[in-house]
């Protein structure tokens, strides 16, 4: 089955490594969205918030999956937990990822950062309704095909 996969991150540090995990993750039955230049990015985010809020609207647009990459400052992003309501808002499925122990371009490795999930996604039966993982404790290069299939087969997608 064709998957469309939306990747929320911050663009500014973890473009690198949000890269890193897109690779893994792209080929001719899967796509991404959620990517573009940071050059791209740049323009966008000096809009209005209306209009930012409208192209990552436009970014989510036929995804059934949005990957949250977790950084060391990606909970602190008024835009991050914008993408994740309205991933939720149109049905797809979510999960996380931290991300920190990714190298960037530079060959740094951040801290690990706040799950931005935590404080957005409501519990269901005493845990998270949307499952966190870590890219390299939980092979993340092995299973992010099957954590994004589980994440659309529970959203129904």
């Amino acid at each position: 089955m064709t998957r469309k996969a939306f990747f929320s991150f911050r663009h500014e540090p973890d473009y690198w490594r949000a890269i890193n995990v897109r690779n893994c993750w792209t080929n001719n039955e899967r796509t991404v969205a959620g990517f573009f230049e940071p050059t791209e990015w740049e323009g966008v985010k000096r809009q209005a918030d209306s209009v930012i809020a409208t192209w990552i609207d436009e970014q989510l647009r036929d995804t059934s999956v949005t990957v949250v990459l977790i950084g060391i400052d990606t909970a602190k992003s008024k835009w991050i937990e914008y993408e994740i309501n309205a991933s939720l808002a149109r049905g797809n499925g979510v999960l996380g990822i931290y991300i920190h122990e990714i190298k960037n371009s530079k060959g740094i490795t951040t801290a690990r950062g706040a799950n931005p999930l935590d404080a957005l996604v409501p519990a269901r039966s005493g845990s998270l309704a949307y499952p966190v993982y870590d890219w390299f404790k939980d092979d993340g290069y092995t299973n992010l095909n099957s954590w994004i299939e589980a994440a659309a087969l529970v959203a129904g997608n």
